[in-house]
């Protein structure tokens, strides 16, 4: 194992002392239990979101926190789930009596963890709401989750909810907002190689030099298939045609498309993927009018793509281009 680490068990709080370091204006860093929100949190009348996570998928989710976006985020270990108790503490540090959103991925960890530090905080006089992101097409059910895995859409939920929340929307309409995401985003992905997990020391599964998975999970859960490798235009439309089929998106549909490096694959190689993806789009008649291209969401150094596309309306293109000023996202 190469990786530009000290101890294995230190990593997630040895980054997060790195990430207080880096932004000493924008985010307040707590390490036990961990969690990070934004330097002026809490915000007077404002609905607070919350999100998280196992570590490993940055910048998801730290890396999303500030104005227009998340109060807080709580990093688990790597590919593993906060604890209760660091969640309600994130809760408590950003509520300011609008109540709080939580944001949290389809996983059974996740989802059990979240619902426990809800039930805390709603004891202790907090008003919450949950949304659980469950974007990804590649499967129906995996043994990490009881249904399907939240990954790409998280993203775009936690940035327009954000906005919804900033411009003064209470927690009911931020609520109804980020549900009306999640039921229109959907996602697929893949891989050419395997992440490795510090504390386990070796990659997570083994794919031969000619070989791809098609489907992978973002905690590297097998995906559909294991495939031989292809070109670009066949990748891409391996991962397209899963998601067009699946909401299913219609012609004259305005979408956001989100094309995401799984942590590996360098620039070039999104950017390419991108261009074929948004010429592939235009030729079924649908209409890309906002994008994202970048590591947003990743798996640690996995070399890989997903794909993910949001079915668009005024309101949430609206809140789509609202300013955020995050250390991962801003305009």
């Amino acid at each position: 194992m190469k990786k530009i680490i000290n101890a294995p068990a230190d990593v997630v709080v040895d980054a997060l002392r790195g990430m207080a370091a880096a932004h000493p204006d924008g985010l307040r860093v707590q390490t036990d239990p961990a969690f990070v929100t934004r330097s002026d949190a809490p915000v007077t009348d404002k609905v607070a979101l919350v999100s998280g996570g196992g570590s490993g998928h940055e910048p998801l989710h730290v890396g999303f926190v500030g104005s227009g976006m998340l109060d807080a985020a709580v990093p688990g270990p790597v590919f593993t789930s906060p604890t209760p108790d660091a969640v309600q503490a994130a809760i408590g540090r950003v509520d300011a009596g609008a109540g709080t959103l939580l944001v949290v991925k389809n996983y059974t960890g996740d989802v059990l963890n979240f619902e426990t530090a809800a039930e805390l905080a709603e004891a202790a006089g907090v008003g919450t709401r949950t949304v659980v992101v469950q974007d990804d097409v590649a499967v129906q059910d995996s043994t990490n989750t009881a249904g399907r895995r939240g990954v790409g859409g998280t993203v775009l939920v936690e940035k327009i909810a954000g906005a919804a929340a900033e411009r003064g929307d209470d927690l009911a309409t931020c609520h109804e907002i980020a549900e009306r995401v999640s039921a229109n985003v959907r996602s697929m992905g893949m891989a050419l190689t395997a992440p490795t997990v510090p504390h386990v020391g070796e990659p997570s599964f083994t794919l031969a030099d000619y070989e791809m998975e098609i489907g992978v999970g973002i905690h590297a859960e097998p995906g559909r298939e294991r495939v031989e490798l292809e070109s670009a235009d066949g990748i891409v439309r391996r991962l397209l045609d899963p998601v067009l089929e699946d909401l299913p998106f219609r012609e004259g549909d305005e979408v956001l498309l989100f094309t995401n490096s799984m942590g590996g694959t360098p620039a070039t190689e999104l950017y390419l993927a991108h261009g074929i993806a948004e010429r592939m789009l235009a030729d079924r008649g649908l209409r890309v009018t906002r994008r994202l291209v970048g590591p947003y969401i990743t798996s640690l150094e996995m070399q890989g793509m997903s794909l993910t596309l949001l079915k668009l309306d005024d309101e949430l293109r609206r809140l789509w281009d609202a300013p955020v000023r995050t250390s991962a996202l801003t305009w």
